[in-house]
């Protein structure tokens, strides 16, 4: 997994917690509509999830069936309901007890997640984001990751602040 990802996750997978949970319990029901031919009584309530997952296509009214429609649009579920990223960032630094300022610095903002903010690591994120500058300059990388994240994080379903977005 990328570094953005393992940031992504640890904000956004704490708010769609739920959603997360339901893409696995569609795959099982799936299983059993495959199973039914071979067993006719001990199945018979089977056949009840399998209609329930073609169901929401046209209707959508069970919560079950709802579950595949999120599952395979995952990135549209964030875009409809944007994370705060602001109000989950400043619980983590609130839960780290650490006095930590994730809205200037990578390394805290890292930090709070509870992640390596080594330079090595840095490193690694600025070349996932796009960097061209000069790695040895960690001041200057820094301040390009943090835009560069908040750009990213704002882009993926998560609501910024306005002032971390210039």
């Amino acid at each position: 997994m990328s570094i953005f990802d393992r940031i992504k996750h640890a904000i956004f997978g704490e708010a769609h917690a739920s959603p997360v949970a339901q893409t696995s319990a569609p795959q099982p029901p799936s299983s059993p509509a495959s199973s039914v031919p071979t067993s006719s009584s001990e199945n018979s309530s089977a056949p009840l999830p399998t209609p329930v997952t073609t169901a929401p296509a046209s209707g959508g009214e069970k919560t079950a069936g709802a579950a595949p429609m999120a599952s395979a649009p995952s990135q549209s579920v964030p875009a409809s309901d944007p994370v705060n990223v602001e109000t989950i960032l400043n619980a983590a630094v609130e839960k780290s007890g650490q006095k930590l300022d994730w809205r200037h610095s990578i390394v805290d903002l890292m930090k709070a997640l509870g992640m390596d903010a080594s330079l090595e690591e840095r490193k690694e994120l600025a070349q996932e984001l796009g960097y061209s500058g000069d790695a040895h300059d960690s001041a200057k990388m820094n301040i390009f990751l943090h835009k560069a994240l908040m750009k990213k994080l704002s882009e993926n379903g998560g609501k910024v602040p306005a002032d971390l977005l210039d």
